[in-house]
This record gives structure tokens, C-alpha cells and sequence, in this order.
């Protein structure tokens, strides 16, 4: 389109200023043609500059969510991309798509979901702007009870994606949360359908919240003490769509390894719950307290009871909280 190639050209020359001469003459299209093209960015969030005798600057501070933003980031372009101002649900979205034979690799990115969706039946804030929320269908030959392997992947991914771009460490509560000084920055929500003649998964549809930066006024007050942002105020240019691509990039990556996990160490490295006091959250029961002692090959969780019995604790089955210090 030839708003993409006014902006991919203005982002090539973000150190200047472009006539619109030159943009017409360097793209192969009419000034009318440039004019419309600006135009059209400004209205979808891009902030450019206009100054008389010296032409367009996309200003380095836009921070517009577009399909053509993160390929322009992106290390696989065989990953199919969709990106959304507003949905219901990315996860949910690719499930219909999934079930319709939609191929491995189809990706949905969002700035806003109304109705997102958390594990247990939690719902994920997902207000506009200030985060991406994607989806990202594989179809890997797993059994479920190796399933867990790819969320903690995608914890990695996230991980790894914030503290490049970020320059600050980050750590994983198992088994899906990526935390950042203490608060939750990022939640992934995995989910899958079996192919009950093979044994085998027949796809899985990982999806990722990602908070950046903290929404206008603040979290909601029921998330104030426990969501985060990964981002102050001053941010890279272009971040979401850097970060959606990191992120992308890095799954698609770890995925082609399943059922081996050359992720395993970078995700117990990060781990916040070894050595930590805890409480096991098990729907309609008593908190347990225990200590996280090991992260296993399979990423279930080994924890000391009370007793100094332990446990294998299931991502499926439960929950934990880190128990606070008086």
C-alpha cells in the first residue's frame, strides 16, 4: 500500500526531513498520492511532523501497532500476521481460525482486547495503547502432558525480548507470569486441542499480554499492587511493534526444537518461586505453605511441605503466590 511505503521511507529518514518532491519521486508516485498517504498515517496515530520548505519527519516517539511496523522487525516473514486495533479475544479468535485448519505460524496482534481472557477462567486486562496482546498458532507433534513446555517458552520469549529492549532482568513465576520489580508484566495463556486417534496435540494457540507502560490513571485499583509496567515514561522508538516481533520471533524459534527444551535453563534462571516461601492455591481449598525447591526437565514444580515431605505441583492443577514477609 502506499501509505506503508510513505511510512517505511519516512522511518528509513527518521534523522531528517523528506519533501514531499522527494517522496513522490523517490517511491514513484504523485505528490496527491503523498498527501493522501500522510494523511491516512496521521489519522491512524502516527505523529509527523509538516514544516513548509522542508518537508515530512516521522517523529521517533510513534508508537503505532501495524502489521507493516513489526515485519519491519521481524526475523521469519513466513509467519502470517493480523493486527487488530480492538478484539475480543486474540485467543479466542485463533481457535475459530485454528479449527478451521489455519496453518502453524498464523499470528494475531492486537492494542486492545474487551474481552481477554487469563488461565482459570481469569479475565486479562487489556485496555488500548499501553500494551500488545497476541496470539501465535503452532501445531507442534506433542502429547499433552508436554503442553507446559510451550508455555514456558513463551515465558522465556517474553523475558528475553523485554531485557534486550528494555536493558533491565526480569523473572518468571511459574509457570506464566513474567515479573518486573515485583509486579506482573506479562501473562500467557496456553491452550490446545487433542487429536484423540494419534495421541497427539492437534494445535495449540499461545497467547501473551504484555503491559509496557501504565495505562492513563493508573491500574485498576484491584491490580494497582500487583501489575506492572515493563517500560517507564521514556520509551523506544516503534516498541510495541519491537516488541511483538521479539517476541514472535523467539517462540517460532523455540518451538521448532519441541519436544526438547534448549529454553530450560534461561527459564529456571529467571525463576522468582526456588528458594521462596510460598502458598499453593488449589479452587475451594486452604492455602498450603511450602518452599519452591525445583523447577523439573517437564517445568513442573517440586516443592517442601511443612512436613519436609514434597510435592510435584502440575501447572494444571494449581496455582502459587509468594507468601509476603512480615
Amino acid at each position: 500500500m502506499t501509505q506503508d511505503a510513505v511510512r517505511d521511507y519516512l522511518w528509513e529518514h527518521a534523522d531528517t526531513y523528506v519533501s514531499g518532491e522527494g517522496l513522490a519521486s523517490a517511491l514513484g508516485i504523485s505528490r496527491t498520492a503523498v498527501w493522501k498517504a500522510i494523511g491516512q498515517l496521521k489519522e491512524q496515530g502516527y505523529e509527523i511532523e509538516s514544516v513548509t520548505r522542508k518537508g515530512y519527519r516521522l517523529l521517533s516517539r510513534s508508537d503505532v501497532l501495524s502489521e507493516g511496523g513489526i515485519r519491519r522487525h521481524l526475523k521469519h516473514p513466513e509467519l502470517s500476521l493480523r493486527v487488530y486495533s480492538t478484539i475480543g479475544s486474540t485467543n479466542t479468535e485463533l481457535k475459530a481460525l485454528a479449527a478451521r485448519n489455519a496453518e502453524a505460524g498464523l499470528a494475531l496482534v492486537a492494542s486492545q482486547q474487551t474481552a481477554g481472557r487469563g488461565r482459570l477462567g481469569r479475565s486479562f486486562y487489556s485496555p488500548p495503547d499501553t500494551g500488545i496482546y497476541l496470539s501465535l498458532l503452532l501445531r507442534p507433534r506433542l502429547r499433552a502432558q508436554e503442553a507446559t513446555a510451550i508455555t514456558a517458552a513463551a515465558a522465556v520469549a517474553v523475558a528475553e525480548t523485554l531485557e534486550e529492549l528494555s536493558g533491565e532482568p526480569m523473572e518468571i513465576k511459574w509457570v506464566n507470569d513474567v515479573v518486573h520489580h515485583g509486579r506482573k508484566v506479562a501473562g500467557i495463556l496456553t491452550e490446545a486441542a487433542m487429536d484423540f486417534e494419534s495421541g497427539f496435540l492437534s494445535y495449540v494457540v499461545v497467547g501473551i499480554g504484555i503491559n509496557l507502560s501504565t495505562p492513563e490513571g493508573d491500574f485498576p485499583e484491584e491490580l494497582r499492587t500487583i501489575a506492572g509496567a515493563a517500560f517507564g515514561p521514556e520509551k523506544l522508538p516503534q516498541l510495541r511493534c519491537r516488541v511483538a516481533a521479539g517476541v514472535l520471533d523467539r517462540l517460532w524459534e523455540y518451538a521448532a526444537f519441541l519436544p526438547e527444551t534448549p529454553f530450560f535453563e534461561g527459564y529456571r534462571a529467571r525463576s522468582l518461586v526456588l528458594g521462596k516461601e510460598l502458598n499453593i492455591l488449589s479452587p475451594g481449598k486452604e492455602p498450603v505453605p511450602c518452599i519452591g525447591r525445583e523447577i523439573e526437565r517437564d517445568f513442573a514444580l517440586r516443592v517442601e511441605l511443612p512436613d519436609g515431605s514434597t510435592r510435584l505441583l502440575n501447572s494444571g492443577e494449581v496455582s502459587v503466590r509468594v507468601r509476603e514477609q512480615e
